[in-house]
């Protein structure tokens, strides 16, 4: 009987993990199309006017694009902790995904009804579906140490993040038949925001279908202020944090590698417009090297965490991140170079464009990592709450990353503004070395036994 039950045991688990994974995939159509590559332009370009005059004509847009986010993320930071905290309890992990899913969907389609000069419509509208998905993100991730043992989870986490970056792809393919970034073209542009929800409405339907509600012995009556019972198992859990001692400094780290990522995230290719003046096809270029570069990433360090550790490939990770900063802060001095020694005569935009790729990698790898990593550290009765903090982490850090970008970019030129990347990268990096994994696994063990 034993052999029989087996394979079908796994091969229900198997399905489970897919359903998971297509949750990255789907997900991946909002933070691509809305976030990095389409409607971050639209917004900066179009919706808020032009200043007439200036060094930069979309300085007002940059800022107000990155304060928009920054706002949903600190709203993240209020509700997430608790929210974790709250599904733990109650074992409603999979209604509050589904909540955050709708959220999303509804808040993006309503993206079709922002006009040029409908600043602070599409400033809510953004901080809104951003917020969504952000918690989105948070409650997926608290499914992830019930997929598999703990020595399985970097490569289980980097499928999903492997192939949201193909549902990435897929979703740009549709919003690149909008057409130019230009007023006269703008009906057909603000369809962005509907194409994107129905993807993402569609494509994350196996999540629903295939994900099983992890039940703990936690269960409690719905008469429960579920509320009061998140905060004060937040509070125990801060107050517990002695014992994870590891698991706190990391996310110390993680906190300055979340800052970096959000505005590389938010501002790659803002920055490649208005500071390399890349077109549109270096931009479908750029696009598709990030995407399979990232997925290559996700993948491939996923297989090197279960070989070295999750600790050593988080700093490899931002090892990539240092010299890809280093490289696109001195593109054209790279170019020059490149063309004198070679004899070639490749163009600053398409050298970035390659540049780009090492980014992509990076991406894929760096959260793929993270993620993992506080999986591997996260008692399972706890898990909702861990992630919940590792949200809280990465959602203060990229409110402050954004906030300070958004400030720093109307004092300098967007060059000189994005060292603050290399900045956080390298703190992060010192930070981390101050983890160590084995113990943090056995603290995260030695909790589970004890419950």
């Amino acid at each position: 009987m034993s052999k029989d039950k087996n394979p079908e045991a796994k091969k229900k688990k198997n399905r489970e993990i897919f359903g998971w994974c297509m949750f990255d995939f789907a997900n991946s159509s909002y933070t691509t199309v809305i976030i990095s590559v389409v409607y971050c332009e639209i917004f900066t370009r179009l919706v808020v006017p032009e200043e007439v005059g200036s060094d930069n004509p979309f300085r007002m847009g940059n800022t107000l694009w990155a304060f928009a986010l920054a706002a949903s993320y600190l709203f993240v930071v209020i509700t997430g902790p608790i929210f974790g905290a709250i599904t733990d309890y109650s074992s409603k992990k999979k209604l509050f995904l589904f909540l955050s899913y709708i959220g999303c969907v509804v808040a993006t389609f309503l993206l079709y009804y922002v006009e040029p000069g409908m600043i602070w419509l599409g400033m809510v509208l953004i901080a809104f579906s951003n917020f969504f998905f952000a918690s989105g993100e948070n409650f997926a991730s608290s499914f992830l140490p019930f997929l598999g043992s703990k020595e399985d989870l970097g490569k289980i986490s980097g499928y999903a993040w492997g192939i949201g970056y193909f549902g990435g792809i897929g979703s740009v393919a549709l919003a690149t038949t909008l057409g130019d970034y230009t007023l006269d073209n703008f009906e057909n542009l603000k369809l962005v925001g509907p194409y994107t929800a129905i993807f993402f409405l569609i494509a994350a339907i196996p999540t629903f279908l295939f994900l099983k509600e992890p039940h703990l012995p936690l269960g409690v009556s719905h008469k429960v202020n579920y509320f009061k019972i998140g905060k004060d198992r937040v509070v125990q859990t801060l107050k517990d944090a002695s014992h994870f001692k590891d698991l706190m400094v990391y996310l110390v780290s993680l906190f300055f590698t979340m800052a970096a990522l959000a505005i590389v995230i938010s501002f790659a290719f803002i920055y490649g417009s208005q500071e390399i003046h890349i077109q549109s096809e270096h931009k479908q270029a750029m696009f598709i090297f990030i995407q399979i570069a990232a997925a290559i990433g996700a993948l491939a360090f996923g297989v090197i965490q279960d070989s070295i550790g999750a600790k050593k490939t988080f700093n490899l990770t931002l090892v990539l991140w240092l010299v890809t900063c280093a490289l696109i802060y001195f593109v054209h001095d790279l170019t020059t170079f490149a063309n004198e020694t070679l004899g070639k005569n490749w163009t600053v935009q398409w050298v970035f464009v390659f540049i780009s790729s090492l980014a992509g990698m990076g991406l894929g790898s760096t959260q793929s990592a993270s993620r993992a990593l506080v999986g591997i550290f996260s008692p399972e009765s706890k898990s909702g709450e861990f992630f919940g903090m590792w949200g809280l982490s990465g959602k203060i850090a990229a409110a402050a990353g954004l906030f300070l970008f958004g400030y720093i970019q109307t004092l300098m030129s967007l060059r000189n503004a994005f060292l603050v990347v290399a900045f956080f990268y390298f703190l992060s990096l010192l930070i981390n070395f101050f983890v160590d994994e084995e113990r943090g696994v056995e603290a995260a063990n030695r909790f589970q036994e004890k419950t």
